[in-house]
């Protein structure tokens, strides 16, 4: 039962002394797991989000059997909803300012391409004052948009 007290020992003043004295190099890792786990969760909050960033006006449009057109430049769009509400864009706007509005944002004149898109249950009456209000300032290319129908 004895113990050996000396530089190799496994006593208390052996190597127990000795590591008190060394300094331990710190561990310069980078650990990535939690940065994957954030930008996956960003990732998915920004598919969720982007399809509701670009809703409009919610409107119920009519079907039709006309084909769809093919345009180059997008056209200046004015929505009715079904209480008879005015959109420009995605802004509402009373109908008295929607012609000094149209020419404030038309980029070619009078040759703009203007998309009348009104809901199935908007008043016909309403639909024509705006048709009417534009056509009179002198705007030609006037479209009524529509949802193709479907076969069943």
């Amino acid at each position: 039962m004895g113990m050996s007290v000396g530089a190799g020992g496994g006593g208390r003043g052996g190597r127990g002394h000795r590591r008190r004295g060394r300094h331990h190099a710190m561990i310069s890792e980078i650990n990535v797991t939690p940065m994957v786990d954030v930008m996956l969760v960003l990732l998915i909050i920004f598919m969720v989000a982007a399809p509701l960033l670009t809703v409009g006006v919610p409107i119920d449009l009519p079907d039709t059997q006309a084909k769809a057109m093919n345009a180059d430049t997008q056209p200046i769009t004015v929505s009715i909803n079904p209480v008879g509400q005015i959109y420009l864009q995605e802004t509402e706007i009373p109908i008295e300012e929607l012609v000094a509005k149209l020419q404030a944002i038309s980029k070619t004149g009078y040759d703009e391409r203007i998309f009348i898109r009104g809901d199935k249950a908007t008043d016909y009456g309403t639909a024509m004052k705006v048709m009417a209000r534009i056509s009179a300032a002198g705007y030609k290319n006037i479209g009524l948009v529509s949802l193709q129908e479907q076969d069943q």
